[in-house]
């Protein structure tokens, strides 16, 4: 019998993840600070709630997907938090992307409410969670995660249990610092091209086919040229996100200086109010720098 699921957070990831787990059979509880959001889910099959404490109540597995650590930490143990509902045998898989020091915080105090934590953060955007196709990072016990693994299976592609509480949340550190910098030097690459007087739309079609070919390429390459900045992962969260990195990586003492450059083109991205952009937008940083718009018009 399948566990029946919580899913708190329906933003542009949360949504189609709920929709997936709800085509694959499972019964979904619903809460969101939006009540519009309830309501669409709600129509779609789920079961919306007033509360996350209501959510908790109702699931034997209680997912979470929202912004940053604070709305975590209050999603879990605020007033209405699910922290009042937690008891053995239920679970909170957090796949939101947050602090991995507050990530082993919480789980500990989870388990001592007696129940049990996985840190499950992912990487492919909102086409990856519209498509199922997900990677996922996973955090914490064993022997959780493989009881969870056939829920993560129907969100991912590539399910993978990285190690202990917290884990989850380095590795996606990693995917961050690696993803912002591919995407940074694809704008800086792009430009150079484009002001050197070659058509970008060639650009993009020779590097998608050689060793420089990537997921930046792949995924955003030609809605660069047309100019679409619709939000697959907004700029303000990949700022967050390589913030994230520089914390954990002050703990640990890891020189990260290509981080904290592209960090604070990013940082350049968030003071020209273009925050809620996709995060390819870096490109518009150099263009600015160089007086020149790459498009792939003309």
């Amino acid at each position: 019998m399948k566990p029946v699921l919580g899913f708190i957070g329906l933003g542009i990831m949360g949504k189609p993840m709920v929709r997936n787990l709800l085509k694959a059979g499972y019964a979904v509880n619903v809460y969101s600070i939006i009540d519009s959001d309830i309501t669409e889910m709600a129509q779609e099959g789920a079961k919306g709630q007033h509360s996350c404490l209501d959510v908790a109540k109702a699931a034997d597995v209680i997912i979470t997907m929202v912004p940053n650590t604070p709305q975590v930490e209050d999603v879990l143990f605020g007033e209405t938090g699910v922290a009042g509902a937690l008891r053995e045998g239920k679970v909170v898989i957090d796949m939101s992307t947050i602090s991995s020091l507050a990530t082993r915080k919480f789980a500990q105090t989870i388990k001592a409410l007696g129940a049990q934590m996985l840190d499950a953060p992912v990487s492919g955007g909102d086409k990856g969670a519209k498509g199922g196709t997900l990677s996922i990072m996973v955090g914490g016990d064993a022997q959780v995660f493989e009881q969870c693994k056939p829920i993560l299976d129907v969100l991912g592609s590539r399910v993978t249990h990285v190690g202990d509480h917290g884990a989850g949340q380095v590795v996606k550190s990693c995917n961050q610092v690696l993803a912002a910098a591919t995407m940074a030097a694809l704008g800086e690459s792009l430009v150079m091209g484009a002001k050197a007087g070659v058509n970008p739309a060639k650009i993009v079609e020779v590097l998608s086919a050689g060793y420089a070919r990537c997921g930046a390429l792949d995924i955003r390459g030609n809605l660069i040229l047309e100019r679409n900045f619709d939000p697959g992962f907004m700029t303000r969260l990949q700022y967050k996100d390589l913030n994230l990195a520089m914390e954990l990586s002050q703990g640990i003492d890891a020189p990260m200086p290509i981080a904290s450059l592209v960090r604070e083109l990013y940082k350049t991205c968030m003071a020209q109010g273009t925050g809620n952009e996709d995060h390819s937008n870096v490109i518009k940083v150099f263009e600015n720098m160089a007086g020149i718009e790459v498009s792939g018009r003309g």
